[in-house]
């Protein structure tokens, strides 16, 4: 951390305010290099919470600035790493929920911007919005003045970005623990005045459990360091295959390629076969299907819905 970026930091704790000017200052000291160190993600938080009345120029700039210190400080670059996310879920756990708009959005900008997050950090952000709805309390709530049991326009925005974001164990699809949190939520939420963006979002997120894709998934965080490291290693497959080019005459370059591992006919895939596999409804997922919806003891509206567009898909 620089001393302008530290005297800047305290000024504004100070004064529990910041300046549109003050603002473009720090995001110049932050990013000489186009990095954010830990402890200037520190001082950031710090600030964050001493500002009496966030301006949106502040809330971008806390965003911005902390989704590139939580993403792309530790390599490989892109990939949260568990204490990363640990640190984060700490640093806006206030007395175990979030309280802040800003907050909740900067994890879910986290989940949409990572290639791959902790699982622990999805579930974080999901049980805050669950929270929010069966209580009634928390920063989609605008001050606690909506009643507990339904949900609201925003949230179904957050859950939708967040059960879709690419940081996740099943990246643009939704988890089995992530439908049954839709059923809890449906369930929890019956007959109430309900945002009319709901019922899509829960047709469409426990369909895309049941009938999505689940070929496409994303490399993990240990993976991608390895392929990296690979890449980097001078001693790789290709670095010998190449050394070994200088060094043998025309008639051993087939045998050079074939000790490296060139040439070797991967096992084919069909992706086409392999989405209409995952389309259809297995029995085991039918007996889940039969089970969440037979929780609440009657085949409700969004039921219907739900089982309407399994049949048409």
């Amino acid at each position: 951390m620089t001393l302008h970026f530290r005297a800047l930091a305290a000024q504004t704790a100070e004064d529990s305010a910041i300046s549109a000017n003050e603002i473009l200052a720090l995001r110049r000291a932050a990013w000489p290099d186009g990095k954010i160190d830990p402890e200037e993600a520190e001082a950031i938080f710090i600030l964050n919470d001493q500002i009496a009345e966030p301006t949106a120029e502040w809330s971008d700039f806390f965003i911005e600035a902390l989704v590139e210190f939580v993403v792309n400080t530790t390599e490989p670059r892109g990939y949260v790493s568990d204490d990363n996310a640990r640190w984060l879920i700490e640093r806006v756990r206030h007395n175990g929920r979030v309280e802040s708009l800003t907050e909740l959005e900067l994890l879910v900008r986290i989940l949409e911007k990572a290639q791959a997050t902790p699982e622990s950090l999805r579930t974080f952000v999901l049980d805050q919005l669950e929270r929010a709805v069966l209580t009634g309390e928390g920063p989609t709530r605008d001050g606690g003045e909506l009643a507990a049991g339904r949900i609201t326009s925003a949230e179904c925005a957050l859950i939708r970005r967040t059960i879709f974001a690419s940081g996740g164990d099943r990246p643009a699809a939704v988890s089995r623990a992530e439908a049954e949190m839709l059923f809890r939520l449906k369930d929890a939420t019956l007959d109430a005045d309900n945002a009319s963006e709901w019922e899509r979002l829960f047709v469409q997120g426990v369909g895309n459990y049941l009938q999505g894709w689940q070929g496409a998934k994303g490399l993990s965080r240990d993976r991608a360091a390895e392929l990296e490291a690979f890449m980097d290693d001078r001693s790789s497959n290709l670095g010998r295959f190449f050394r070994r080019m200088a060094t043998t005459n025309v008639n051993g370059l087939a045998q050079a390629a074939r000790d490296v591992g060139f040439g070797k006919r991967q096992p084919s895939r069909d992706p086409s076969a392999e989405a209409a596999q995952d389309h259809a409804v297995t029995d085991t997922e039918k007996l889940w299907l039969d089970a969440r919806i037979d929780a609440n003891d009657k085949v409700d509206a969004l039921d219907e819905a739900l089982l309407r567009f399994l049949e048409q898909a």
